[in-house]
């Protein structure tokens, strides 16, 4: 009988908290053993994996993911399933993604929404997987199911300050964050204003101005920087962790940074477009721009993307996610050009399905960058995801006895090579990232001890359905600073 199920060898093992040559043993879908390099010879296994001079880390976390999503709003639906989703991710290093639990306005009850995406996903994954609500409708059927969500192994939301589909006023906020303050729930936001959005798209209009790269234009950044600071106020005043999801300002990450060093327990999230793309991205001829639609959309340049990377390096970023937001450009009913009609042959900006294609390109992108020491790109990739989600030490680390055995295998050398969407395995018909020149690739991605992306020895190699719900529990980062019950009688 095999000792073991699984030893991967001779690879320079990085975790947030050790980085060095170490062999890892795996048993019953656990890390059984880390150990110095040589420590397992001998040892007996089902399959070892000779990881000699490449890299091992825990297995990605993507906790900003829309998969099969309804149209919430305009003619765009998700392109990916559950099943083309997860497979894109397994294939570029992800293990576990949360993806979105979406309530409609017309919907009174968050429960609902949830078991709607529990029957879309099951059975259906490659990855590991849980659920962000997110809270559209914030009347007191959906506030009076908190409780239920925790129970239900939900420790997380997201909520809106723009689009009128989702946009929840200052006062239903409120109600939100007091609510999840009590049930110890994360609250993700996304900071934009949208009545500044609204209002400059109605100046664009007057103008006729209709292109794809107007979307930038309608989206400027004070509308980011003065929601991430409303947003930042209302949590401080209801004393409770939030996240500002895909922030792709520096002046914005100044707020968030500025909140941090008074203690407050506000975290952020960039993403990969905002480090790798450019508002000249959606500034190309006919309809080609709108590929690169997203919200908030790339800012200017080199500098705004310095400004971003600065914050991954010093800690203002908790995490970097994907923000897979897929639609197909060539699809006339539901994808991005089904807003082009003979009013508007180049589109209209406005209407754009918004989001591009990224969850199997986010870990290879950032680590061929070079930017991240190895041990903050494993922080900023997995760990602190898992942490700030109530997932670790089950997810995110290389723990003995407590740790998943989800791997993420990197090739020990670095040869430059041209990223094309062929290569991709989600169901979109483009990448954002075309041509982008990339040294690293997932190698092996191994879920709970099995092999399920080898890149050298089939490609995918297991069948939908190994991806199992995660139940969550509570953030592990910190949270509130008092621990009485919120008075407003202390104002």
């Amino acid at each position: 009988m095999a000792e073991y199920d699984l030893l991967v060898l001779n690879g320079l093992m990085v975790t947030v908290d050790k980085m060095g040559e170490f062999d890892i043993a795996v048993k019953d879908g656990k890390i059984a053993k880390v150990v110095q390099k040589g420590g397992l010879d001998g040892a007996q296994a089902k399959k070892i994996i000779n990881a000699q001079g490449g890299m091992v880390m825990p297995g990605g976390v993507d906790a900003h993911v829309h998969l099969q999503e309804p149209a919430l709003f305009g003619k765009g639906e998700s392109a990916d399933s559950y099943e083309t989703g997860t497979r894109s991710a397994i294939c570029g290093g992800t293990t576990t993604l949360i993806t979105f639990a979406p309530q409609r306005k017309s919907e009174p009850s968050l429960l609902s929404a949830l078991a709607a995406t529990h029957h879309l996903a099951r059975d259906n994954c490659y990855t590991d997987y849980s659920f962000h609500l997110i809270c559209s409708n914030a009347g007191p059927k959906a506030i009076s199911e908190f409780a239920a969500l925790r129970e239900e192994g939900i420790s997380s939301l997201k909520i809106y300050m723009t689009y009128e589909a989702l946009q929840l006023k200052d006062s239903e906020i409120l109600d939100v964050l007091f609510e999840a303050r009590k049930q110890k729930i994360v609250t993700m936001i996304h900071a934009e204003n949208g009545a500044i959005i609204d209002w400059t798209i109605k100046k664009l209009e007057e103008k006729k101005l209709f292109a794809p790269k107007y979307h930038v234009t309608s989206h400027p950044p004070v509308a980011e920087i003065e929601a991430t600071y409303r947003a930042i106020s209302l949590s401080g005043f209801i004393d409770v962790p939030i996240l500002i999801v895909h922030v792709s300002s520096p002046a914005a990450a100044q707020h968030i940074s500025e909140a941090q060093q008074k203690g407050l327990p506000v975290y952020a999230e960039t993403c990969p477009q905002y480090l790798f793309l450019t508002r000249k991205d959606l500034d190309k001829p006919g309809f080609e721009g709108a590929k690169c639609v997203c919200s908030p959309p790339p800012r200017e340049g080199e500098q705004d993307h310095e400004g971003i990377w600065k914050g991954l390096e010093d800690g203002t970023f908790t995490v970097l996610s994907s923000d897979h937001c897929p639609f197909l450009y060539e699809d006339t009913n539901i994808g991005k050009k089904s807003v082009i009609s003979a009013e508007h042959p180049n589109g209209h900006f406005k209407y754009i399905p918004n989001g591009c294609p990224g969850v199997e390109t986010r870990l290879s992108l950032a680590l061929s960058a070079n930017r991240l020491k190895l041990q903050k790109f494993v922080e900023v990739t997995s760990t602190n995801a898992a942490k700030l989600y109530g997932l670790y030490p089950r997810k995110g680390a290389l723990i003995p006895g407590e740790s998943d055995a989800d791997l993420t295998i990197w090739y020990p050398e670095k040869n430059d090579f041209q990223l094309t969407n062929s290569m991709l395995h989600h169901n979109v018909d483009y990448t954002p990232y075309e041509g982008k020149t990339l040294n690293q690739w997932p190698r092996y991605t191994v879920l709970r001890g099995e092999v399920i992306w080898a890149r050298d020895e089939g490609g995918l190699i297991a069948k939908k359905g190994v991806g199992q719900f995660l139940k969550r529990d509570v953030s592990t980062l910190a949270g509130s600073r008092s621990h009485g019950e919120w008075s407003v009688e202390d104002f």
